[in-house]
C-alpha cells in the first residue's frame, strides 16, 4: 500500500495531502473546515484528469477534449468503516485512515516526519564532504535515512551529446549516512541523495535530490591536512577542544579592494564563496572540536552551509549578526558534550550608553568626543554563551567571541572595546555563573605588544600606555583600565603570525582562558611557513581564509 502524507496543525486555516496519483507528486491545499466530500471530489476529478491525458492522443484530441472523463470512487476509511463525506477535513483525516482512489489505497500518515527544505550544496570536490541542507518537521534528523548514488550516462555517443534529447541516467550507490565523501571516482559525476525522514519507527515519503552541478577536482594538498593528524579523535572528559576561526566573509572577500590590493596572488575562482566552504566545512570537520567561536560569518553562510553541515557533524550552533552588517559572529558547541543555558550578547557601542555599569568608563571617554564618536559608530559585537557540560552538570563554562575594530591605528578604539567586553562578562559571569570559567575567543585585531593583550594577560593598563595615542592626537585619550578578571593566559602562546597576507603578516587571534580552571593540554601546530607560503600568501587555493585557525586542547582543573 503507498502513503499519502497529511500535514494538518492546530490553528492554521488548511491542511496539506501529499501523495501520488497517476505517476505525478501531488499536493493539495484544503480548508481545515471543509467538508471531506469537496476535497475526495477534487482528487476524483484530478485522477480522471490524469487519465485523460495519458490516453489523448493527435488523433482524436478534439473528439477526446469534448468527452466528460469518467467518474473514479473515492473513499475515506478509518477502522473499516467509511467515512462521512459530512465530516470536517480535520477531523476525518486521521493517522493510519486509508484513502482509496479506483483501485489504488493509500496509508494516510498525519503530520508524518517531512523535510521542509531539503538541498544539495552547488559546488562538490572530490576528497571534501557532501552535506545536504535539511529542514524538517515531525522528524529527527539523527534518525533520517540517506542513499548516495552517482550518475552514470548510458548515452555517451557524440551525437547524442549534441542533440537536446534527455539522456537516460543510471544511478550507482556509492554510499549511505548523512554526509558523502566524494572520491576521484565521482569527477565529472552529478550526485543524487535519497532522504527518508523519520520519527522512531514513523517515516515519511522519501525525497530524491540530484546536484545541479557534477564533483570536480579538488586543491590537493590543504593546509590543514596535516594539522587533522593531531585531531583524528574526539577529546575525552575532562578534555575540550576549542577552535577560533576568522573565515574571511563573503562581503570582503569579493570587494575589488580584496581582488586588485589585499589578495591579488590568489586565483580568482579560489576566492568564490561555493569553493572556499568547501575547504572551511572539510576543515572545521577535521578538527573534531568541542568548541568552535568563528569570526566574519556571513549569515547565509551560517544558515544555508555551516548549520547544515556542522549539524551533521554532531554541533549545534548560534549567531550573532552585527547590526547595520551581514556578517558576524558564531559558536558552536558539541551537543553530546554540552548543552546551551543562555546567550548574553551585546553590542558594545550600544551597551556603553545604555547599561549603567559602563557609566564610569562612558564618562572618561567622552571628555573626548572625536573619540567617542569614533567609538559609537562601530557595529563591533560580543557573543556571549553559557554552556553546561551534559555529564556532569555542576560543570558550565563561559564562551565569549568577538571581533574587534580593525584599523591599524585603532588601538585605543579597541581598549575601550575590550574594557567594555570585560565588564560584560564580569557582570554575566557574577550574575548567572559564578564557579563557570570564562574562554574568550577571538579575532582582537591586536599584537601580542598590545595594550589589548596586555589587559588581559595583565588585568591592568596604565594611563601611560601607546596605544592610548595610537591614532589621531585628537582622538589621543589617558585612563588606567582594570580587567576584572585575575590574569589571563593566551592558550596558543604569542604565535608569529595567525593572519598572513601579501602587505602583512602577524599574531592578531586569541585564545583566552582562567589558568586557575583550566590548562592548555596540547595546542594543535600551526601550519608550517612553507605551505602558508605556497601560494605566496593566505588565501589561496589551498586554504580558504586570510587568517589561520587556533587549535588547543584544554583540560578541566579537578
Amino acid at each position: 500500500m503507498e502513503s499519502a502524507v497529511v500535514r494538518c496543525l492546530p490553528g492554521e486555516p488548511k491542511l496539506t495531502i501529499s501523495f501520488i496519483l497517476g505517476g505525478s507528486q501531488k499536493h493539495m491545499q484544503r480548508d481545515q473546515d471543509e467538508p471531506l466530500g469537496k476535497a475526495l471530489t477534487r482528487i476524483s476529478h484530478n485522477f480522471a484528469k490524469d487519465q485523460r491525458k495519458a490516453k489523448k492522443s493527435k488523433k482524436h484530441m478534439d473528439q477526446q477534449a469534448s468527452e466528460s472523463p469518467e467518474v473514479t470512487p473515492v473513499k475515506l476509511i478509518y477502522e473499516g468503516h467509511e467515512v462521512a463525506e459530512t465530516v470536517l477535513n480535520s477531523d476525518a483525516w486521521q493517522d493510519g485512515a486509508v484513502l482509496q482512489v479506483g483501485d489504488v489505497q493509500y496509508s494516510i500518515q498525519r503530520n508524518a516526519p517531512s523535510f521542509i527544505t531539503a538541498e544539495l550544496p552547488v559546488s562538490m570536490l572530490a576528497d571534501f564532504p557532501v552535506c545536504p541542507k535539511l529542514e524538517m518537521e515531525f522528524g529527527n534528523l539523527q534518525e533520517c535515512d540517506f542513499s548516495w548514488f552517482k550518475e552514470k550516462c548510458t548515452q555517451t555517443s557524440p551525437e547524442a551529446a549534441e542533440t537536446d534529447a534527455p539522456q537516460d541516467t543510471d544511478w550507482t550507490q556509492v554510499g549511505v549516512g548523512r554526509v558523502y565523501v566524494p572520491t576521484n571516482q565521482d569527477i565529472g559525476c552529478r550526485l543524487k541523495l535519497r532522504c527518508t525522514p523519520k520519527d522512531g519507527s514513523r517515516s515519511g515519503l522519501a525525497k530524491e535530490l540530484v546536484s545541479v552541478g557534477a564533483v570536480e577536482a579538488g586543491p590537493g594538498m590543504c593546509t590543514f591536512d596535516n594539522r587533522h593528524i593531531y585531531t583524528v579523535k574526539e577529546t575525552e572528559w575532562p578534555t575540550m577542544r576549542v577552535v577560533s576561526y576568522n573565515i574571511l566573509a563573503d562581503i570582503y572577500a569579493q570587494t575589488e579592494l580584496s581582488k586588485t590590493v589585499l589578495y591579488p596572488y590568489c586565483a580568482p575562482y579560489a576566492l568564490q564563496l561555493d569553493y572556499r566552504q568547501n575547504l572551511i566545512k572539510k576543515e572545521l570537520a577535521g578538527y573534531n572540536a568541542d568548541i568552535i567561536c568563528l569570526q566574519e560569518v556571513d549569515k547565509g553562510v551560517f544558515v544555508d552551509s555551516l548549520m547544515p553541515s556542522l549539524d551533521a557533524f554532531g554541533l549545534e550552533g548560534v549567531f550573532r549578526v552585527k547590526e547595520k552588517q551581514h556578517e558576524g559572529l558564531a559558536t558552536f558547541y558539541r551537543r553530546s558534550k554540552f548543552q546551551c543555558l543562555s546567550s548574553h550578547d551585546i553590542m558594545l557601542s550600544e551597551v556603553l550608553t545604555s547599561d549603567p555599569i559602563h557609566s564610569e568608563l562612558l564618562e572618561m571617554i567622552s571628555k573626548n568626543s572625536v573619540l567617542k564618536d569614533k567609538i559609537l559608530q562601530r557595529s563591533t559585537t560580543l557573543q556571549v554563551t553559557l554552556l553546561e557540560d551534559v555529564r556532569r552538570p555542576d560543570r558550565k563554562i563561559l564562551i565569549a567571541n568577538t571581533h574587534l575594530y580593525w584599523h591599524p591605528k585603532g588601538g585605543n578604539v579597541r581598549l575601550v572595546q575590550m574594557g567594555v567586553a570585560l565588564k560584560h562578562l564580569n557582570h554575566v559571569k557574577a550574575a548567572i555563573a559564578p564557579e563557570a570559567p570564562l574562554i574568550f575567543c577571538g579575532d582582537f585585531n591586536s599584537s601580542p605588544d598590545s595594550g589589548v593583550f596586555q589587559l588581559v594577560t595583565e588585568s591592568l593598563i596604565p594611563q601611560q600606555h601607546p596605544d592610548w595615542s595610537s591614532s589621531e592626537p585628537e582622538e589621543s585619550c589617558r585612563m588606567k583600565l582594570i580587567s576584572g578578571f585575575p590574569p589571563m593566559l593566551s592558550a596558543c602562546g604569542r604565535l608569529a603570525y595567525t593572519n598572513y597576507v601579501g602587505g602583512f603578516h602577524g599574531c592578531l587571534d586569541y585564545i583566552f582562558l582562567q589558568p586557575e580552571s583550566m590548562q592548555v593540554e596540547q595546542m594543535i601546530p600551526l601550519p608550517t611557513h612553507q605551505e602558508v607560503t605556497t601560494y605566496e600568501a593566505l588565501p589561496s587555493v589551498a586554504h580558504p581564509s586570510d587568517h589561520i585557525a587556533l587549535v588547543c586542547d584544554l583540560h578541566w582543573s579537578p
